[in-house]
């Protein structure tokens, strides 16, 4: 019988090949974008020093009492939306996009189509 690898357990090995290849500095952080079934979430983090700089997510009561549901793609967007203004209240304009090894389709490309229209640079 053949063993078959969970889609988290694959998902996992592909964002940590992804997190070999960049990391966030202080200058340009990284967007670290995370999506379970019930929520979406997005950090911005400077991984020199291995600080959250801003975050933002549906399981803020501020969020999700704007949202009809927490786990579409109205608040995918409504997430890079806030995520985007937070960063650039924080004076970071430049981020590098890690999509956490999800493919990049739907909540993901959603989420960093807000962040780019809210002003993100990445």
């Amino acid at each position: 019988m053949i063993n078959k690898e969970s889609r988290n357990v694959i998902r996992q090995k592909k964002h940590l090949k992804i997190r070999s290849r960049f990391s966030g500095t202080a200058e340009r952080p990284r967007l670290a974008v995370y999506r379970s079934n019930n929520h979406v979430y997005a950090q911005v983090i400077d991984d020199t020093v291995g600080k959250t700089i801003v975050s933002a997510s549906t399981v803020e009561k501020s969020i999700s009492s704007e949202l009809e549901k927490t786990n579409d793609k109205a608040a995918a967007e409504y997430v890079g939306k806030i995520v985007a203004e937070r960063a650039m209240a924080a004076n970071i304009k430049e981020v590098v996009f890690d999509r956490g090894g999800f493919i990049y389709t739907g909540k993901i490309k959603a989420l960093a189509d807000a962040a780019r229209e809210a002003g993100l640079v990445f």
